[in-house]
């Protein structure tokens, strides 16, 4: 499990307070919520991949271990390789 720590000014506290009920539970929220979502994403993605890869005998029927199994880059890898591309 990953563990990250963010520090906002008292100006960012305050405007986040004004919406949120509770600024650390709005984060914490926020940031489940997009997880949730690259998970479906990640998973809809590998599970079309494998459908159409021959050798792929079965899939999982857990959304997790098909997402903790998935080969992929992540977003800064690909962008670091797009970026070099550019050059």
């Amino acid at each position: 499990m990953a563990t990250y720590n963010i520090e906002i000014t008292d100006v960012e506290d305050k405007a986040l307070a004004w919406v949120a009920y509770s600024v650390k539970d709005w984060i914490t929220s926020i940031t489940k919520e997009r997880a949730r979502t690259a998970i479906d994403q990640l998973y809809e993605a590998e599970v079309t991949r494998m459908t159409a890869d021959p050798d792929v005998t079965s899939i999982p029927a857990d959304k997790t271990t098909v997402v903790m199994n998935a080969d992929i880059k992540s977003s800064k890898e690909r962008t670091d390789e797009a970026d070099a591309d550019k050059e």
